[in-house]
């Protein structure tokens, strides 16, 4: 077996792999005896028929698949083993050729390693926190704008983009070093160009616009200046009120306005609070990522971006469009959504990874308060029950993404509580 070996980066082994002759036929050999195994033919007992007779039984896709899965599963054994190498997850595989006729076998598998972490001083970290004090205009506003809904934080999954909405942006300039710059934001009240390019995004998407910063802009090498900009629209969050009528107060248990303005302003502190958090610790894990040494799998990276292309390539077929069009619509070309897609995997997995580490290092441990907490979260989020959301997250066999959501706000609680925080109001963060 010749084995080409080629190491990516410290997490993924690239091997090229050309298998023997002898080791494909005995593939296929076995893969019609597996076949024969399950065949009831007259005359033969069960693992007896002739290849001959078995040939004519099954069809050749099944003996194909079969003799597929045999000849590379023993191929990929025996080089880890001549590799020394030991996977951390599933491999990647890719340009597969088995043949029977003439006996040809030869495929590239990529091998992710156990990811490489050497972190730097992750407490004490310097990040500007907004303000997350709520006036007494906030709350008039926030009843008269949202009166008619009701009242609770919600994180916005299912709508575009509005004035108004509270949004944490990533802008990355082209051509300048690093994963780009993140700011919370009220939108409508950052500068005119990113203001519109900010409406009608939605959560997680990404576009390319040009961008003319503002003279006054906070990050003073940014001002004044005009760049190419890929934008990455992080979160969009908004509040929810109930009608202001005294019907619907008693109802919640109220007695009068003021004691209604009382849960408005309680409600407006917990979201602004929660947003506040989420910026904070997007600042803090991004200063971490950019100062430590890391080394993630490309096959993590490259299965959360495929998932996401996916799932983005489903929701543009259901409009009756393609990948094509919405790249275009967003100043890109496919190339550039699908390199944009991996970068910000590439984001999610280190940061995960880096989570993970400090979690092991810090003693960590997850108790039921940490589960619930994050459950309610997801229920909100997909607009079901909490008994609802289990359900789902069994069914697609996703019980991890729960963990691993309560393992990174958990992380993410300790780093803010150990950082070094500037308090700057609202307005100074975008």
């Amino acid at each position: 077996m010749l084995i080409t070996r080629e190491d990516l980066n410290p997490a993924t082994v690239q091997l090229h792999i050309v298998v023997p002759e002898a080791m494909v036929l005995e593939g296929y050999a076995k893969a019609y005896k597996d076949a024969a195994k399950d065949l009831k033919i007259p005359g033969f007992r069960p693992g007896t028929a002739p290849r001959s007779v078995v040939e004519k039984a099954v069809s050749p896709e099944f003996i194909q698949d079969r003799a597929t899965d045999i000849v590379m599963n023993r191929a990929y054994r025996e080089a880890l083993k001549r590799e020394n190498l030991t996977p951390y997850s599933q491999p990647g595989v890719s340009d597969v050729t088995i043949a029977q006729d003439p006996p040809k076998g030869e495929f590239t598998i990529k091998v992710p390693l156990a990811p490489v972490v050497k972190l730097t001083e992750y407490t004490g970290i310097k990040a500007i926190q907004p303000t997350s004090a709520v006036s007494d205009a906030d709350v008039q506003n926030q009843i008269e704008v949202l009166r008619k809904r009701e009242a609770k934080r919600e994180q916005i999954t299912d709508r575009k983009v509005i004035e108004g909405d509270v949004a944490v942006v990533n802008i990355k300039i082209e051509g300048q070093e690093g994963d780009g710059r993140n700011f919370m934001s009220v939108v409508g009240k950052t500068f005119p160009l990113l203001d519109e390019a900010l409406i009608g995004m939605a959560a997680e998407e990404v576009k390319v616009v040009e961008l003319t910063f503002p003279e006054t802009f906070d990050e003073k090498d940014w001002a004044n200046q005009t760049h190419r900009c890929r934008l990455t629209l992080r979160s969009v969050s908004a509040m929810k009120l109930p009608d202001l009528d005294d019907d619907f107060a008693q109802s919640l248990g109220f007695g009068n306005e003021e004691e209604l303005t009382g849960r408005v302003r309680a409600l407006l502190e917990e979201a602004r609070a929660s947003m506040v958090h989420e910026y904070v610790s997007e600042q803090i894990m991004g200063e971490i990522v950019q100062s430590s040494e890391i080394h993630v799998p490309l096959t993590m990276v490259e299965a959360v971006a495929g998932q996401q292309l996916r799932d983005l390539a489903q929701a543009q077929a259901e409009k009756k469009a393609s990948l094509e069009d919405y790249a275009k619509d967003k100043g890109m070309t496919l190339e550039e959504l699908q390199q944009a897609i991996m970068d910000e995997s590439r984001v999610q997995v280190e940061r995960a990874v880096i989570a993970q580490e400090i979690f092991k290092k810090e003693g960590m441990k997850l108790n039921n308060e940490d589960f619930n907490r994050e459950l309610f979260d997801m229920a909100r989020e997909y607009r079901v029950t909490p008994d609802e959301m289990v359900a789902l997250l069994k069914k697609n066999n996703a019980l991890d993404e729960l963990r691993n959501r309560a393992l990174y706000r958990k992380v993410t609680d300790f780093l803010i509580k150990e950082a070094n925080l500037q308090e700057l109001p609202d307005e100074a963060t975008a």
